[in-house]
């Protein structure tokens, strides 16, 4: 189930699937891979220019008062606290690319606490593709959910626990997203595929997006199911992000076709599908960290959706 909150300039989407965990990052094991390993991207196309500054290419959004530049600019932080979250986006909107940004939650105890970085259109049948981490009580696992809109359907959630703390440093999390497939990245590890089956009728995010990042209270749904409520005396909640640079095709309505062209690297053939190598990840993933996938899910999908068969 979904429904939609606003928040200052931002919209998030939340969700109610009681996915609870009791793990305790001491007790998963380490994964077969290692968080540096890539064989997909080359070097130019991994490039990430650190020197971008936040107001190059992003503004803040909502919750003014509670958004900190570091660093003299190369390093934002959202706070939230019993007044407000915050948030932040593009300036301008995008029709393909591979979206990068390097992140690090908030820690201690942030049960009911949402830390997100998405891509998102704006109208009445949006297209969304998401990062959420839901935060948990100190020393319990923080939860990744990804999700993806597309013509305004959304309820495609997947859960993994990660396989390190991500309130202890920056990992990056990335997007690629082209006319044939988004992938989600931890660290060059893919962790989702969603393919384009237009042909199926699964409809497929194909509008302008920006990209947009915010801290906000999702405690009715985010830990336990929203039986675990935030604790305001850990307040201030703090998340640092960084990377600030884009890789997109920025969007103009009078040439929109010219983001699937084949001059933008994301756009090549070898990026319409997955290598061997990121196959195994990806599998080494979902075999070992998923705890949640609507396509597994019977209650609410007695039949499969069509992207699922």
């Amino acid at each position: 189930m979904e429904e939609s909150i606003a928040c200052g300039r931002g919209t998030h989407t939340r969700h109610t699937n009681p996915i609870r965990s009791t793990q305790s990052w001491c007790s998963r094991s380490l994964p077969a891979f290692s968080s540096s390993s890539s064989s997909s991207f080359s070097s130019a196309e991994r490039a990430h220019a650190s020197g971008v500054s936040f107001d190059q290419n992003y503004q803040i959004t909502w919750g003014y008062n509670h958004v900190a530049p570091l660093d003299n600019g190369r390093e934002v932080q959202l706070s939230m606290d019993a007044s407000s979250g915050s948030g932040f986006a593009s300036q301008k909107s995008y029709g393909s690319g591979f979206f990068n940004m390097t992140i690090k939650l908030p820690g201690r105890n942030s049960a009911g606490v949402v830390t997100a970085f998405y891509l998102i259109s704006h109208g009445d049948r949006h297209d969304e593709v998401d990062f959420e981490f839901l935060g948990n009580r100190e020393g319990k696992p923080i939860t990744l959910q990804t999700n993806v809109f597309a013509d305004g359907v959304g309820n495609r959630e997947q859960r993994i626990l990660l396989w390190f703390d991500p309130t202890a440093d920056f990992h990056s999390y990335k997007v690629l997203w082209n006319h044939h497939q988004i992938v989600f990245y931890v660290d060059d590890i893919p962790i989702r595929v969603f393919k384009s089956n237009k042909q199926i009728g699964v409809p497929y995010p194909t509008q302008p997006m920006q990209i947009e990042a915010s801290l906000w209270n999702g405690d009715s749904w985010a830990t336990d199911g929203g039986r675990t409520k935030i604790d305001w005396s850990y307040a201030p909640f703090q998340a640092h992000y960084r990377g600030f640079d884009i890789s997109g095709c920025e969007f103009q309505s009078q040439d929109a076709g010219r983001c699937y062209s084949l001059a933008y690297w994301w756009n090549l053939q070898k990026h319409w599908v997955l290598d061997e190598e990121q196959e195994r990840q990806l599998e080494d993933v979902r075999k070992n960290f998923m705890n949640y996938d609507y396509c597994a899910d019977r209650s609410r999908y007695p039949v499969p959706p069509p992207e699922c068969r």
